[in-house]
């Protein structure tokens, strides 16, 4: 049996203590409602939605006096990152940008298991792309679609 992975982790500084705190509060409500709770009062309403893929870390971290926000998984969440990141823009406006990549992996070789994608997120928009969606609109038309099978046994 073969395992998948969709791997991120990416630093986002925060202004102070205060959205540091708010930041992992929100975190902690949403993984909370991914295993099935009831939403808390105040909590954003533009999460809801996302809570569905949640299925990442989120940490506090001080560096040289800067508070930033890890986030990391093996399990994806891309979708949900997405919106936890817009949201923190558009309430402490934060940096302009967050950008970040993530990569699809497996346990074991399958033509199908690799690939990856990357996320520009501001307080407006949210882009996201994947390699797959890249080879495909870079792709002639004229270029043959094949996968590559494996070897069979003699």
């Amino acid at each position: 049996m073969s395992n998948y992975f969709t791997n991120f982790s990416l630093l986002v500084p925060l202004p102070d203590d205060a959205a540091l705190t708010y930041a992992l509060e929100i975190a902690g409500q949403a993984s909370r409602l991914n295993q099935g709770d009831e939403a808390e009062p105040g909590f954003p309403a533009e999460l809801q939605a996302s809570t569905e893929d949640w299925c990442f870390e989120v940490e506090g971290d001080v560096l040289n006096g800067q508070q930033r926000l890890w986030l990391h998984s093996s399990n994806g969440g891309i979708d949900a990152v997405c919106a936890f990141l817009q949201h923190l823009l558009q309430k402490f406006a934060l940096p302009d940008v967050v950008t970040f990549e993530w990569s699809h992996d497996c346990s074991r070789p399958r033509v199908d298991a690799y690939g990856g994608g990357a996320a520009i997120i501001t307080a407006k928009e949210i882009k996201t792309m994947s390699t797959s969606q890249w080879l495909h609109e870079n792709t002639p038309d004229a270029a043959p679609s094949f996968q590559l099978q494996p070897p069979t046994p003699n």
